[in-house]
């Protein structure tokens, strides 16, 4: 899982060089830093993408959104909360319409930081069960967010992406950015006691993401839109370990690679929208954990 800890943001910040991941797995934050192969943040338009403080994370709006509805952003369900105190949500478990507050900064396209910020006001979904994905609303439209920052939100694909796409993921964390292919979808990808399903494999060049990049869009190249969200990779060659995931085919093989990466899709939003557009996980064909 590719976040911070609050402890390891403490330590990075009073100068000591060590980060961690999850509490029980420690990181050199410098030396992933210089290894990532992230581009130089020039290279990327960075409209719409926000920091936390564990984690990256997206300005989003549906295909059907309004300019006067309240605006969303898009993390990682390993992000939520908990995991910025360490914990991590369990498995087979879910957050639906949950009182939430927390610091949301905008970057400038070129990178940079804006200044100002805007607060969470709840959790409208979350969970780290066949995804990794917390979805939260914010205390403000995506109008007064537009007046008052210059900044447009991403707008989430309702279909499933391709394989062989061109990507961006773009790190708010690190105000980088990562471009590759996508290199096929994992049927099961294992990490310890979470299952995420039909996972995006990247490829080997480009997009080897670190720790902090939890969270980050996954952008189609061409378009703009948003087709997954970025939320882990293998860091050891372990296979099926906390930072270690593994992947799994339909007849039960296990394949792990140190240096691979993945990330979740995000189309299937659209089976959990009611008839005015909005989350909803009692909708007839939901396909999110429930």
């Amino acid at each position: 899982m590719k976040f911070l800890s609050i402890l390891s943001v403490l330590a990075f910040g009073l100068g000591v060089q060590s980060a961690n991941a999850l509490p029980i797995h420690a990181k050199n934050v410098a030396l992933e830093s210089l290894m990532s192969q992230q581009f130089m943040s020039s290279d990327y338009n960075f409209n719409g993408i926000v920091k936390l403080s564990n984690c990256s994370g997206a300005l989003v709006r549906f295909e059907g959104s309004k300019d006067s509805d309240p605006a969303m952003m898009l993390t990682n369900g390993h992000c939520y909360e908990a995991g910025v105190f360490g914990g991590m949500m369990d498995a087979n478990t879910y957050v639906y319409h949950k009182k939430s507050v927390r610091s949301v900064r905008f970057l400038k396209n070129d990178g940079s930081m804006k200044s100002g910020s805007v607060s969470t006001t709840e959790a409208i979904y979350g969970t780290m069960t066949g995804t990794d994905v917390t979805l939260y609303q914010l205390d403000s439209t995506y109008a007064q967010i537009k007046k008052k920052f210059d900044v447009d939100a991403l707008t989430i694909d309702s279909k499933h992406p391709t394989d062989g796409q061109e990507i961006n993921i773009l790190s708010g964390y690190w105000q980088k950015g990562y471009s590759c292919k996508i290199d096929g979808f994992v049927f099961e990808l294992k990490e310890d006691a979470y299952t995420s399903k039909d996972s995006i494999r990247y490829s080997k060049d480009g997009c080897h993401t670190i720790h902090g990049t939890s969270g980050s869009p996954i952008v189609n190249a061409n378009t703009g839109l948003i087709i997954g969200i970025n939320n882990t990779g293998n860091d050891d060659g372990e296979r099926c370990t906390m930072d270690n995931p593994c992947e799994v085919t339909a007849d039960g093989q296990v394949y792990a690679e140190k240096g691979l990466s993945y990330g979740q899709q995000t189309y299937l939003f659209y089976t959990c929208l009611n008839a005015q557009g909005q989350f909803d996980l009692s909708v007839n064909g939901c396909q999110l954990y429930h």
